[in-house]
């Protein structure tokens, strides 16, 4: 199963498959009206919502196109904090969701990105040692 992280996978399909789903996901998500987000009583739960969605990001991305180099992972964490912000900036600018724009949520889109290419450079490593 580990073979989903090393180049030459035979899952990229599923995983771009999945990916796609995962970005539907985040719009669906940070795009939904405010007043019908449910109310959940725990600290900070919308960056934690944001460090999710974003760590799943760039690793199913990651995993629909699994080649770990350097210049490939910078690439997409600039499309991880370049979606976030512009999903921020909508927000800001679409007063009809009843959401706001907040730097903080940014923020925790890149660091979300940043542990999903962690996650998945630890994860292929681990795969290229198993072989």
């Amino acid at each position: 199963m580990l073979r989903i992280f090393t180049p030459g996978s035979p899952y990229t399909k599923q995983a771009r498959f999945i990916a796609i789903l995962w970005t539907l996901l985040i719009f669906i998500s940070c795009f939904t009206p405010g007043q019908d987000l449910p109310k959940v009583d725990v600290p900070l739960i919308d960056k934690w919502v944001h460090l999710v969605l974003f760590g799943g990001f760039t690793l199913f991305w990651l995993c629909a196109y699994p080649f770990c180099t350097i210049p490939r992972l910078l690439i997409m964490f600039l499309i991880a904090v370049a979606l976030g912000c512009f999903i921020e900036i909508m927000q800001g600018l679409l007063p009809s969701l009843g959401r706001s724009m907040e730097l903080m949520d940014a923020v925790a889109d890149a660091i979300g990105g940043l542990l999903g290419i962690g996650l998945f450079c630890l994860l292929a490593a681990f795969a290229e040692r198993k072989k």
